[in-house]
């Protein structure tokens, strides 16, 4: 892997609390507005609180996909709940703390421990997570699937 890489993305106003971001990478656009949360806040959208949860999440899954495929770990389903807590903090609104909680689910109960090490590698190893200087909290779970595909 390369030393350094670069995600250029780019927003534009458009009106009231709405902008739409873009990337030279990709064909689509994306609105972005601020939260209802805040004063002329717009619901239904992705708001910039919305895609850092989104980022810590599924920079957990794809770390995850990559440890899981180098350790030949089977199993039959990852997904994951992010949520952030957003709140003042010496006058300053931040996303203080991330809680991640992804859901596994193996074959074989013999798995259990390789699966829970897995888990806890692509946590710590999350560059996203490791970027941000919200906490981030994990409660991972591991269920044994009652039938095999």
């Amino acid at each position: 892997m390369e030393e350094a890489h670069y995600y250029e993305v780019e927003v534009d106003w458009k009106s009231d609390r709405l902008g739409l971001m873009s990337s030279p990478d990709f064909d689509n656009k994306l609105e972005v507005v601020t939260p209802p949360q805040f004063a002329n806040g717009i619901p239904n959208k992705w708001s910039p609180e919305h895609l850092l949860v989104a980022a810590v999440n599924s920079c957990l899954m794809t770390t995850f996909l990559a440890i899981a495929e180098n350790s030949k770990l089977s199993y039959q389903n990852f997904e994951s709940k992010g949520i952030g807590k957003l709140e003042k903090i010496d006058g300053k609104f931040m996303i203080s703390e991330i809680e991640l909680r992804p859901t596994l689910t193996i074959e074989n109960e013999e798995d259990i421990a390789k699966a829970e090490r897995i888990l806890q590698k692509s946590e710590a190893a999350c560059l996203i997570s490791n970027s941000v200087k919200s906490k981030i909290i994990f409660y991972p779970q591991i269920t044994v699937s009652a039938t095999k595909f």
